[in-house]
């Protein structure tokens, strides 16, 4: 495997590669880098791929990929998305190292769509692992806090200090729907899941606390962080969707310093608050049907019908979308539990620990302890909670398996004994 940057005349190639797409697409250079035979290039050509994905350049780019590293994703022809994403997770596989010049030549591209993107580039600092972004087919929020005007050019609009009701208030949304339960002192919130799905990010106030909750659809995964636990001089931040995905999960930001988040686990990964060393804390988010949350919490709130901004809600937005397992790479996943599998995830006493929630739930209903690596679970409404062994909360979110595995390698898997 080659080390360092790429040689001159792949440099050559690659330069008038990223420098024609805004006018005419060099078909010339595609084949040059298919020729160069130094494989690292083919992280460059799945990031073609992700934005030509049919026609003459899309054709090119998988032949290229195809003579570069021996792997033909399509033997009988480019399939539009799908080709992409079999390279990419093909390669995430095999892990391939990248040169120093690659978040260059990946910039040039990936501006040309979305120049707001542009500080995450110029961090050369980040520890963002740019071979694992790609993008989300959507633009970056960049709206002020509480704008509740849509994104000019589209992005996924976070929902700021939305307007809520009361649980009698809350009759609008069915009883059987899910919602994202949070409790910060003695204030409870849930959030409709089909709310959830619209906005993916809202930012509010809950017990007194600053939080950052977004919500990853492709991962099935809602967080909710404290954003107001941060050293004096530096500026709450203001959480918001970038539009980028890293391996199917979102990449969030701080609309402030333009800061980059690991949207798993809290910690900035690039600008002013990854040099302040910021990881963000987490509060627990419950996974409960509407009426069995507020059968747990009668002083619950819940976000307003028309989430305080006159907006109208389908209950269910994405019909479906996800059901059929990942739309972008992932990269390869754990095979303990099927890819979508819902865990709820968390830290232990010696590190990360999973729990599959249906099985978990069956065993609490059941009477059994649920344990593991110093964690106890129990029922929340319909969903699950965690403590130590000191019966202190324990921070935890559920997610599918394939994202929780994949961002938390030889992670501690609970497994019920009937």
């Amino acid at each position: 495997m080659a080390t360092g940057p790429f040689d001159e005349a792949l440099t050559a190639a690659l330069d008038a590669l990223f420098g024609s797409f805004a006018t005419d697409t060099d078909e010339a250079a595609i084949e040059q880098v298919g020729k160069s035979g130094d494989a690292r290039a083919a992280w460059l050509l799945s990031d073609v791929m992700r934005f030509f994905q049919q026609g003459v350049v899309a054709e090119a780019t998988a032949d290229a990929f195809a003579q570069l590293t021996g792997y033909d994703p399509a033997p009988n022809g480019v399939v539009p998305g799908v080709t992409w994403q079999l390279v990419t997770d093909q390669l995430i596989a095999w892990d391939l190292p990248v040169p120093p010049e690659y978040a260059d030549f990946k910039s040039r591209l990936f501006l040309l769509v979305e120049p707001e993107w542009e500080a995450f580039f110029a961090d050369d600092s980040s520890s963002i692992d740019w071979r694992w972004v790609s993008w989300g087919g959507v633009l970056a929020d960049t709206r002020a806090l509480g704008d509740q005007l849509p994104c000019p050019g589209g992005c996924i609009p976070a929902l700021d200090d939305p307007s809520t009701t009361d649980a009698e208030g809350g009759s609008w949304y069915p009883d059987e729907s899910i919602v994202f339960g949070v409790v910060v002192g003695d204030e409870a919130r849930a959030y409709p899941k089909n709310i959830m799905q619209v906005h993916e990010m809202v930012n509010d106030t809950i017990g007194g606390r600053r939080l950052g909750i977004p919500y990853c659809t492709l991962c099935g995964s809602a967080q909710a962080f404290f954003t107001d636990d941060v050293p004096d001089g530096i500026e709450i931040p203001v959480l918001r969707t970038s539009g980028l995905l890293s391996r199917s999960n979102k990449v969030m930001y701080d609309l402030t310093t333009r800061s980059v988040f690991d949207t798993f686990t809290g910690e900035a990964l690039s600008g002013p608050l990854r040099t302040a060393n910021i990881v963000l804390p987490q509060a627990s988010v419950v996974v409960s049907t509407w009426g069995d949350w507020k059968a747990a919490h009668p002083n619950t709130t819940i976000v307003a019908r028309d989430g305080g901004i006159d907006r109208t809600y389908p209950i269910d937005p994405l019909r479906g979308r996800d059901d059929n397992g990942p739309i972008f790479p992932t990269g390869p996943v754990d095979a303990r539990l099927p890819v979508q599998e819902p865990v709820l995830g968390l830290d232990g006493a010696s590190g990360p620990v999973a729990f599959p929630v249906q099985a978990a739930t069956t065993a609490l209903k059941a009477g059994e302890i649920v344990e593991l690596d110093g964690v106890t679970l129990m029922l929340d409404g319909s969903g699950l909670r965690a403590v130590d062994d000191a019966g202190s909360e324990v921070a935890s979110h559920e997610a599918f398996w394939f994202a929780w595995s994949q961002f938390f390698p030889g992670t501690q898997l609970w497994q019920a004994d009937f």
